[in-house]
């Protein structure tokens, strides 16, 4: 039996999109439940160090944020869709932190793989920054792809293998109660 009975064969066209919005446990979710992602994977990016270690990102002094990298059938869903999941799960106003993780380690960024990515997430800036959603500038940066570093193991789908802690973080970071004030400010908004 092959070991990829059971499961979809993936796309012949698979594209990638990196973003860092903070804890990248906070981040996987969110993608995982978008119909045409394949798979997530977190990490780190953005930084100099080759194959850095959490204990060494977390100091702040590599560089690299931490991110999570979406594999996606753009057949199914379009970039523009995952930049709408990404705005929704962030602070966009904040610099180098992210509720109460603080560091360079925990900016936002878009990390563009192509002219493409890049010219969609400037024009999804602009429209967030536009929409009056928040009254502080959106300082999210907007860079290119550099090499993405997979997190050990045990950072992987951390919100399935430790829903309790993942939940318990979530909540005691202030980006639950965050993302919950901001998306009734977004339903608000659209039924005026």
């Amino acid at each position: 039996m092959s070991e990829n009975a059971g499961r979809p064969e993936k796309p012949s066209t698979i594209e990638i999109a990196t973003f860092a919005g903070g804890c990248f446990w906070c981040m996987q979710p969110p993608f995982d439940n978008v119909p045409g992602v394949i798979e997530t994977k977190v990490g780190y990016t953005g930084g100099e160090k080759k194959n850095p270690s959490y204990e060494q990102v977390c100091t702040g002094k590599t560089g690299h944020a931490e991110a999570v990298e979406v594999h996606f059938d753009p057949e199914v869903v379009d970039y523009r869709k995952l930049l709408e999941v990404f705005w929704r799960n962030i602070d966009p106003t904040t610099e180098n932190r992210q509720f109460a993780d603080r560091g360079s380690q925990y900016r936002t960024a878009i990390f563009y793989h192509n002219d493409n990515q890049k010219r969609l997430a400037e024009q999804s800036k602009r429209a967030l920054a536009e929409s009056g959603m928040f009254d502080a500038p959106i300082v999210t940066e907007i860079v290119s792809a550099g090499p993405f570093y997979e997190a050990e193991e045990y950072h992987q789908n951390y919100y399935q293998k430790q829903p309790g802690r993942y939940k318990s973080y979530k909540i005691g970071s202030g980006r639950a109660g965050f993302l919950e004030k901001t998306h009734a400010r977004i339903r608000e908004q659209q039924v005026k």
